[in-house]
């Protein structure tokens, strides 16, 4: 699925929206050039969850906690990973197949690590079609929640 977003408070309402779909143990990929939106996405997927406090990208934490919404959120920034052992270091596993909601940012780089069945997002820039223009593929969504992406006014690409 391919949607379009035109400015940044589209970007993060469809975040919003996925972060209200989300259930226990996805994990979301998210791979685009920097100052893309990825963070304006995943603060919009994060109040979709219930969470309420500010969320920022874990450049040089790898990963950052929020308890406060209906799930569990962990959001890895794995940009500065140097070497996979890293991961293991932080103990990737049990929030990869816990019972929380992952979103993993530059997920490309660990490739190797993640499960079998991921939500992939892809956001990218077109600046023939505007500065605040952006194209956002989604990958592994089930129907309903394709569904509600749908519903919910996007436009598909």
């Amino acid at each position: 699925m391919v949607i379009e977003t035109r400015n940044a408070c589209e970007t993060g309402a469809l975040g919003e929206l996925l972060g209200k779909a989300a259930r226990p143990g996805q994990v979301y990929t998210m791979v685009g050039d920097l100052g893309v939106g990825k963070t304006v996405f995943t603060q919009g997927f994060a109040r979709g969850l219930g969470v309420r406090e500010a969320v920022n990208s874990p450049t040089f934490t790898i990963v950052q906690e929020y308890d406060e919404g209906r799930l569990p959120f962990y959001h890895f920034d794995v940009y500065r990973i140097g070497d996979i052992e890293e991961m293991e270091e932080i103990g990737y596993d049990d929030y990869f197949f816990g019972e929380g909601v992952c979103m993993i940012e530059w997920a490309d780089l660990i490739r190797e690590l993640l499960p079998e069945h991921v939500v992939s997002v892809t956001i990218e820039k077109d600046l023939e079609k505007g500065f605040d223009y952006r194209r956002i593929t989604l990958k592994g969504l089930d129907a309903e929640t394709e569904a509600l992406a749908e519903a919910g006014g996007f436009a598909k690409a």
